[in-house]
């Protein structure tokens, strides 16, 4: 039997680690770090700082391989299938090849691993396919939301009122009705600029919980261009962007 533990490592601050997942992470005998490119290398610095800190020193060792990326498409579910089909095809080889029976393999997932990540969708796959002997394990850990609202100093929610979580891509609908907050996880395209008008305030970062963080706050019809200016800054200062707002009805 192997075992495989999904470890949620926080939104970017090393301290975000959980006294569970710290433990966790000291019983892993081999740490697969999915490596995003050159210019996210800052990412897999971090993971590397975070084990050194709490895992197990000379206990473990890592493999390191290329993640596959996403198919460009207009079908973005079906790019996302396939993205994970790939995902799963490598998660499959690193536990044949890289995982002794009895042994205990570890994925540390930015922020959480039930919101707005696939890994644990892969692993379900591989677990039901029945051709391997595997348990797994999943671990909470800081949401980019909660880092977030903490850098700001807010509340999720608004007294009695309804949050929803979503993608910059279903923004463009419009506020959705009946609901007082919006978080949007990912955004390519400065959805937010659609809701200018709405009497809505934003709460944006980037980066946020690490040394490059960035926050901007206030009403969105005066912050909507400074943040699509900051956003391309960002991108283009690190080669890559990790963001994530708030939006609330003004009261």
């Amino acid at each position: 039997m192997k075992t495989l533990l999904i470890i949620g490592i926080g939104a970017g601050h090393p301290e975000h680690i959980t006294v569970q997942a710290a433990r966790a992470l000291a019983r892993v005998d081999v740490f697969f770090l999915m490596d995003k490119g050159e210019h996210k290398g800052k990412l897999n610095a971090l993971r590397r700082e975070i084990l050194e800190r709490h895992a197990t020193p000379g206990s473990y060792r890592l493999v390191e391989v290329l993640q596959p990326q996403r198919p460009l498409g207009s079908d973005y579910r079906a790019s996302v299938d396939t993205l994970n089909a790939h995902k799963q095809a490598v998660f499959e080889r690193l536990l044949d090849d890289e995982v002794a029976d009895g042994e205990c393999a570890g994925v540390l997932v930015w922020g959480d691993p039930s919101l707005y990540d696939s890994t644990l969708r892969i692993v379900e796959a591989i677990a039901a396919d029945g051709g391997r002997a595997l348990r797994y394990e999943v671990f909470p850990g800081v949401t980019s939301i909660q880092a977030l609202t903490a850098a700001h100093r807010i509340t999720l929610n608004s007294i009695a009122g309804a949050v929803q979580i979503t993608t910059g891509r279903r923004l463009a609908a419009g506020m959705p009705d009946g609901v007082d907050t919006v978080v949007v996880m990912l955004d390519a395209h400065d959805g937010f600029k659609a809701l200018i008008g709405q009497d809505l305030d934003i709460y944006w970062g980037a980066y946020v919980g690490t040394a490059d963080e960035v926050l901007l706050s206030g009403r969105l019809d005066d912050l909507a261009e400074v943040i699509a200016q900051a956003r391309q800054d960002a991108r283009r200062r690190h080669g890559w962007i990790m963001d994530s707002y708030l939006l609330r009805r003004r009261t």
